[in-house]
């Protein structure tokens, strides 16, 4: 940010774009826009007991042991509850995030539920073998069914079922299918849904003329273009749950589109039906885009 502040960026705080100010008046102020309000809108469990205290999605629950400093200042003013059974829905990389700092907040047992099995997790190998090392515990073939509370509301139970590999879905992945009278009690004190997010929707949802997919993602084109002239994009607000590294060449690759834009005036807006665009979101959050 020092860096940054250096070099003469402004930086407004205290900003909702789509609540404060819209696109289009960024559009009246600013030659050009890019946006990259990220993918901050979790992909829900949808089961009975979402709603009991003690059960975080997983941006929540990394935000406030992190940037919150939760994790590391027990009277932090957004704390965490630090649970002895933690439970983390999901196999990606943000799942493997957040049972590995449940182990390190002093969990005695920190599992991954995951209704497939390890060779079909989307986590990388290297983020699998770490959190085997730090005493993570692997439940494969499971799927969350509900969440059981006490009477003041605490999580006290995950409820899960067995499953077993089906036929392929459309991702190619064999479809995991319930066992009928396999269903089983976990006892837990936290359980973090990972399962993924979705495009943030306050700056969408206030500008009708950008062209979405049917997730909500924006649709750009190979130069970070929107379907608004001047209107540029990057980063999960259109790739859906991606990477740091993704997110910051869709930032390089926008910034030189802009620069030629501001030189020349010249730009050319998207079609809302990009053909060359196809999407799909697999069932564990991820997306996945073919451009050809």
């Amino acid at each position: 940010m020092e860096r940054l502040l250096a070099i003469g960026v402004t930086v407004e705080c205290n900003v909702i774009i789509g609540k404060t100010l819209t696109l289009e008046q960024l559009r009246e102020e600013f030659n050009a826009v890019f946006i990259a309000n990220g993918a901050g809108l979790p992909v829900m469990l949808n089961i009975p007991g979402e709603n009991l205290k003690g059960v975080y999605s997983a941006n929540e629950y990394l935000t406030r042991v992190n940037l919150m400093e939760a994790g590391r200042n027990p009277d932090a003013a957004t704390p965490i509850i630090r649970g002895n059974r933690v439970a983390v829905i999901g196999g990606g990389n943000t799942a493997m995030d957040c049972v590995r700092v449940a182990k390190r907040l002093g969990a005695d047992r920190a599992m991954i539920i995951y209704r497939r099995s390890e060779a079909e997790m989307p986590a990388r190998d290297e983020e699998i073998k770490h959190a085997k090392e730090e005493g993570v515990e692997f439940i494969m073939l499971t799927s969350p069914i509900g969440i059981d509370g006490d009477a003041a509301g605490w999580v006290e139970a995950l409820r899960c079922q067995k499953m077993e590999l089906g036929a392929p879905d459309a991702s190619g992945r064999r479809k995991p299918v319930p066992l009928a009278g396999s269903e089983y009690d976990v006892a837990v004190d936290v359980v973090v849904n990972a399962i993924g997010t979705r495009a943030n929707p306050l700056l969408t949802s206030t500008a009708p003329d950008l062209a979405l997919n049917r997730w909500g993602n924006i649709v750009i084109d190979e130069n970070g273009t929107t379907s608004i002239q001047g209107v540029y994009a990057g980063g999960d607000i259109v790739r859906g749950g991606a990477t740091v590294i993704l997110a910051m060449g869709d930032g390089k690759e926008a910034a030189e589109a802009m620069h030629k834009y501001l030189e020349t005036g010249k730009t050319s807006p998207i079609e809302d039906n990009d053909p060359a665009t196809e999407e799909e979101w697999l069932d564990d959050g991820r997306q996945v885009t073919w451009r050809g």
